[in-house]
């Protein structure tokens, strides 16, 4: 009873320095989980970036791979100075 009453003092004491906060509202239990769901969602969209990254990798390294093998594209791409390799 007696911690009861104290900790209502010290929220009426929070309350006339600043408003209440949602922070100030929410229990440390709740508070933890929010904060455990953040960084998991965190966590999940940084491994969904590095896996867009990877197969925007893959489709350069095939394009790549693609274009090296069109004798267009090598026989433009090539230098024209041919007196060079005599």
């Amino acid at each position: 009873m007696m911690a009861k009453k104290k900790a209502q003092q010290q929220l009426a004491a929070r309350i006339q320095d600043k408003p209440a906060t949602l922070k100030d509202l929410l229990n440390d239990e709740t508070l933890s989980k929010l904060k455990a769901q953040a960084s998991e969602l965190k966590r999940e969209e940084e491994k969904r970036k590095e896996e867009e990254r990877i197969q925007a990798e893959e489709v350069k390294r095939a394009e790549r791979k693609k274009l090296e093998n069109d004798f267009e594209y090598l026989l433009n791409k090539s230098e024209m100075d041919w007196h060079k390799y005599k």
